[in-house]
């Protein structure tokens, strides 16, 4: 088989970088999630799963379980969650999703296989593990899983709060794939952060996930954090290529104390300088990438033998809201408070609250708020993005007779914008391909931004984006 994996391998050029930071989308969806309007509600949802039966070939299913509750507030944190240490809102929450599963199943046949699983939060272990079964159980009685084999059952752990029971609980039940946060080891880091957690906590959990016969495991890094320097983020470098997992994200902390409430329990000038940031990033590339990780793209790194690496070689990578991820031939259903679903030619995103989530399913609604049914122009360029997103190329004569353009006509604009990219070194702009360049593949969201529409229009949502770094 052909591999479609970007051809050339990574170069950080930490000036081009510095140059090329600009605010802009992750493009974990393509129109990003600040384009999703009200307009598009349960109705909508229903008719465009209902339809997406009807394809001549229906697509696979993948799901995302968002679990909200977390014991403690993580101080960097901007994901939507709860905090409590009330375990009790656990049962209430199950009881609502329970209604949720059974009302979207039933709009998919039976006979389209779910292969991909994916919890996340939030903390999905303040489940107990009585809980954690019985979902599993209300999910396999409404979907069809698919063989074992086929599968890939992913979920997010908090090791503060697990033990290997648990985790062994996870295994029987077909998890295979283990998220794991850390962040920074350094212990001024992370007091700074309110989030103490030992290595040891973190090598029980990843021990327990091999021995129980996980194929993945995963380990989260945020660089750019309070009380960071290169000396103690290269030690927590160390400590996690020591651990060996199979794959690491490394994400740019986003200090936004205005959109954050939690961020503003972190002081300002705690945080590293811009051009520690950049030192941290060089850091970071140049030691997984010596231990043998391949930059898959963004912010992940991943052993050549993962299942990661496989489907960038493939050409089956894809990008959604948990980042970069396999199965790109699915249609994906979220589930719980503020998930989001890509059904089809649509996004849609479930109440981000709980009352508001509550009150849906009390009332025999399905909990949607917001979407967007994409045009015909929203699904070239989404192709478009995916495939510079995910494989660092476009071949622009399949790309043409996929969507039945003239590709240097219909995007004459975006070509000029490109070509001063082009000058810069981050891409190769010729008549038959589209090529990100070794040093363009840490920036290839300015890339992709050449290409949104939605940035562009007059109307467009101003939103404050994080930076490249």
């Amino acid at each position: 088989m052909a591999t479609t994996a970007p051809s050339v391998a990574p170069l950080f050029d930490p000036a081009l970088v510095a140059r090329c930071d600009v605010a802009g989308p992750r493009y974990t969806s393509y129109p990003t999630a600040p384009n999703f309007h009200d307009g598009f509600e349960e109705e909508a949802f229903r008719t465009i799963a209902r339809a997406s039966n009807q394809d001549p070939i229906p697509r696979r299913l993948s799901l995302y379980v968002h679990v909200p509750f977390c014991e403690s507030p993580c101080f960097y944190c901007g994901c939507t969650r709860v905090i409590t240490r009330d375990h009790g809102k656990a049962g209430i929450y199950l009881d609502h999703l329970y209604r949720e599963i059974e009302m979207v199943a039933a709009l998919f046949d039976r006979d389209r296989a779910l292969v991909q699983l994916h919890f996340g939060g939030g903390t999905p272990n303040f489940l107990d593990a009585a809980q954690m079964g019985e979902l599993l159980e209300s999910l396999a009685r409404h979907f069809s899983f698919s063989r074992e084999a086929e599968r890939e059952f992913g979920v997010e752990i908090d090791p503060r709060w697990c033990d290997p029971d648990y985790v062994r609980m996870l295994a029987a039940h077909g998890f295979n794939r283990v998220s794991i946060g850390v962040q920074d080891f350094d212990p001024a880091v992370q007091a700074a952060i309110n989030r103490i957690q030992s290595v040891e906590q973190t090598r029980a959990v990843l021990d327990a996930a091999r021995a129980s016969g996980f194929r993945s495991t995963s380990v989260d890094l945020i660089y750019g954090l309070p009380k960071q320097t290169l000396a103690n983020f290269r030690r927590t470098l160390e400590q996690v290529i020591e651990l060996a997992p199979d794959r690491v994200a490394t994400y740019a902390y986003a200090h936004l104390p205005e959109r954050f409430k939690a961020q503003r329990r972190i002081h300002a000038a705690d945080l590293p300088s811009a051009a520690t940031r950049l030192d941290l990033l060089g850091l970071t590339v140049e030691t997984l990438t010596a231990a043998g990780y391949r930059y898959i793209g963004m912010d992940h790194f991943a052993r050549p033998d993962d299942d990661l690496a496989r489907a960038q070689d493939a050409g089956t990578l894809q990008r959604n809201f948990q980042g970069y991820s396999t199965c790109a031939d699915c249609d994906m259903i979220g589930l719980g408070m503020s998930s989001i679903s890509h059904i089809g030619a649509s996004f849609s995103q479930n109440a981000r609250d709980l009352p508001g989530y509550y009150a849906a399913l009390d009332a025999g609604r399905l909990p949607v708020v917001r979407g967007i049914e994409l045009d015909d122009d929203d699904i070239l360029r989404a192709d478009l993005i995916q495939q510079l997103m995910c494989h660092g190329r476009l071949d622009i004569a399949a790309f043409e007779a996929r969507h039945r353009i003239d590709f240097a006509v219909y995007f004459a604009a975006e070509l000029a914008r490109l070509r001063e990219l082009a000058r810069d070194g981050l891409i190769a702009v010729e008549p038959a391909r589209l090529e990100v360049s070794a040093r363009g593949r840490f920036l290839l969201r300015n890339i992709a931004m050449c290409f949104d529409a939605h940035l562009r229009k007059p109307d467009a949502v101003e939103v404050r984006y994080s930076r490249a770094l």
